[in-house]
């Protein structure tokens, strides 16, 4: 009941009631990684209403808000010993003229939980903080995410740099969101195209480590 509670009430962005029910369900001894599930499971909810333009921009930075919020009070309760070793790194953002980002705190969010050492770089990134970043973070991996149809010319530039930068050998790059596809995955010139959270966080466990599901 706790559960199902817990996506719709999320779902419909009820701030206050969220928070209660999760320190409510943390109390009852609920599997904070079912929290979690819940929380990503609502925040599809959430992506849905917004392609079908019943919500808005403002609406999913709330939902980012809030999923920030549950992930933050949920993390420590899932300090194992597995989970402190962490399987490598990854960065990743949305790529310059695109102010989407939905798709990469999800995409983030699992990557984290699932052990991953995650730099979020937010959104509209521009071509040399993703090179400055790479320099400075050392992922394995570089994850980027647009909406929109102009993300991929900066996809392609980001690419770009990154192979003038002399770093390409060094990671793997993946791509994803709402209008992205294995065309647009070639014309970048990534690995990959994750077509959703899950896929993205198959490729990290490919190119890393861990088990593919």
């Amino acid at each position: 009941m706790g559960k199902k509670r817990l996506i719709d009430l999320m779902a419909d962005l009820k701030e206050g009631e969220v928070y209660a029910l999760v320190e409510e369900l943390i109390n009852s001894g609920t599997d904070p990684l079912k929290i979690l599930d819940d929380a990503r499971s609502a925040m599809e909810i959430v992506g849905k209403r917004f392609e079908t333009e019943e919500y808005f921009i403002p609406d999913l930075v709330l939902a980012g808000e809030i999923l920030k919020v549950i992930s933050d009070r949920v993390k420590p309760f899932l300090k194992t010993e597995d989970d402190l070793q962490k399987k490598g790194k990854v960065l990743i953002g949305t790529v310059a003229g695109d102010i989407h980002d939905i798709g990469k705190d999800i995409v983030t969010f699992m990557l984290d939980v699932g052990g991953f050492e995650v730099l979020d770089l937010g959104i509209n990134v521009p071509v040399p903080v993703f090179v400055e970043k790479i320099k400075e973070f050392q992922p394995r991996v570089v994850g980027l995410s647009g909406f929109l149809t102009l993300a991929f010319d900066s996809m392609k530039k980001t690419v770009e740099a990154i192979e003038e930068a002399g770093l390409r050998d060094q990671i793997k790059i993946m791509i994803g969101g709402g209008q992205m596809d294995d065309e647009v995955r070639k014309y970048a010139r990534a690995d990959a195209y994750g077509k959703d959270a899950a896929a993205a966080v198959n490729l990290c466990k490919q190119w890393i480590g861990g088990q593919a599901s």
